[in-house]
């Protein structure tokens, strides 16, 4: 397969660029816990994100916002311990604060709703030909992320919003020579609006 060019070498890279990345996902859940992982990622790679991506869901209750919001001190202080995971007060901090603004948004119009409103309920198609052509962030990443900001989210800059986006297929950026270009576009026409 000629997959994107980020993808590899790792057999965990591999799978995941060609059955998860950029599949769209309206699961309000699954969308919080990929964005708190992408705040996580903040300053390292995705590999060791993704390595480290089932202790990360055993630490968490299984990324449960609905749990992870009722936590305190006790909790930091456990999971500050917990060498499965990035140890960083600050990220879960944000975590746990992300939750309780996850369950605002929930509650009034639905976190999927929320987020896929940016996009008319559908992936963009982007046509990109080479890596050096996809952007870090874009005018939209930098709207929700100064949204979600507002909202009482953290480590939700433009870029890693950005690369929220496209992990869970609100933007298509498998470049035009990888076969889940076309895979994932018919995965998004499956969930158009129109």
């Amino acid at each position: 397969m000629d997959r994107c060019g980020w993808a590899g070498p790792e057999q965990i890279y591999k799978d995941y660029h060609d059955t998860d990345w950029g599949v769209p996902e309206y699961d309000s859940r699954a969308l919080w816990e990929k964005l708190v992982l992408d705040g996580f990622q903040a300053g390292l790679s995705w590999l060791t994100i993704l390595k480290k991506r089932e202790n990360f869901r055993a630490a968490f209750h299984g990324f449960d916002p609905n749990i992870i919001a009722g936590w305190g001190e006790d909790e930091v202080a456990r999971l500050l311990g917990n060498a499965g995971i990035i140890r960083h007060r600050g990220k879960i901090e944000a975590t746990i604060g992300n939750a309780r603004a996850w369950q605002k948004i929930e509650q009034q119009q639905g976190f999927d709703t929320f987020l896929w409103g940016y996009v008319g309920g559908a992936p963009l198609q982007n046509h990109w030909a080479s890596l050096a052509e996809v952007p870090a962030q874009t005018p939209l990443s930098l709207q929700i992320s100064k949204d979600l900001k507002k909202a009482g989210f953290r480590f939700c800059g433009p870029t890693i919003v950005y690369a929220f986006m496209q992990a869970v297929g609100m933007v298509n950026d498998h470049l035009v020579t990888c076969p889940r270009h076309a895979e994932v576009a018919r995965l998004a026409a499956d969930h158009s609006p129109n």
